[in-house]
């Protein structure tokens, strides 16, 4: 009893410490005089220079802080409109999208004639596009098709913009074929779905999915798949000419689907565009 009573009285005097302690290092911090900037004075092509040296070594957290000071100081220019691009860009390499796709949209409103403006649109594609992975993911490989599609569709979303916007801009080809890939992805994940309604027996609900990717998703190769995916359904409804139907339309169209698309990852991330080199 009087162990446990002693010990309380310890945990009390300790919070009181660490209290106290923390208040004085506030005190102690306030009283210290302010680490001098030494950027201070500089001029709007120094401080651009220095943070473009930074987003070349890849040191882009320092490069967002150097960019951000120049804007601040200079906000009129040609230095802060490619300081509020490239801002986008570090924000990018430095895996931070939401930033990255903030920062793009910005331009986009601030500098919608800008001669890369569509590097911005671009940009916000890149930042969503699902195929990234961490290093746990190459030593536990998982199949992208499974995960929450939310993404895949924001960055197809994204891209199809730039390729209506710019139909002529150096990205876009790159663009239409990230689109195909995420579309198949999509479609895919469709075909996880009806597949999951089949294990558990839910066949009407399988087939219902499997018609959605035939009628929403030409062209990519889940349609062969769900197409069997609907004989195997209808027959095991005991519903055989439903099936024999669509064993014809697979047969008649066997010669016509289309294969997995494949991204490769050396494309995923794209290096630093031509004009933004120094």
């Amino acid at each position: 009893m009087y162990r446990t009573h002693f010990s309380k009285i310890q945990v009390i005097f300790l919070l009181i410490f660490i209290t106290l302690f923390s208040s004085g290092c506030s005190m102690i911090d306030s009283w210290l005089p302010e680490k001098a900037d030494e950027t201070k004075g500089w001029s709007a092509s120094k401080l651009y220079a220095e943070a473009k040296a930074n987003l070349m070594e890849g040191e882009y957290k320092s490069a967002i802080e150097m960019y951000e000071k120049l804007e601040a100081r200079y906000p009129h220019g040609a230095y802060a409109q490619q300081a509020q691009l490239e801002t986008a860009y570090a924000y990018y390499k430095f895996d931070e999208p939401e930033s990255a796709i903030a920062a793009a949209e910005r331009f986009i409103k601030l500098h919608p004639r800008h001669a890369n403006v569509d590097y911005a649109y671009y940009l916000r594609g890149l930042a969503t596009f699902p195929a990234r992975k961490s290093v746990f993911e190459f030593v536990f490989p998982q199949d992208e098709s499974k995960r929450d599609p939310n993404s895949s569709l924001d960055s197809f979303n994204y891209f199809n913009e730039l390729v209506k916007k710019f139909p002529n801009s150096k990205y876009s080809k790159d663009s239409r074929s990230r689109m195909r890939y995420l579309r198949n992805k999509v479609a895919k994940h469709e075909l996880h779905v009806a597949l999951y309604y089949m294990e558990r027996e839910a066949y009407i609900a399988a087939v219902d999915r499997a018609s959605y990717i035939i009628e929403h998703y030409q062209q990519t190769p889940a349609v062969s798949a769900a197409l069997l995916l609907m004989v195997e359904a209808y027959t095991r409804m005991d519903q055989p000419e439903l099936a024999k139907d669509a064993q014809r339309v697979y047969d008649s169209n066997k010669d016509k689907f289309y294969p997995e698309v494949f991204y490769t990852e050396e494309s995923v991330i794209p290096g630093m565009p031509d004009w933004m080199k120094i």
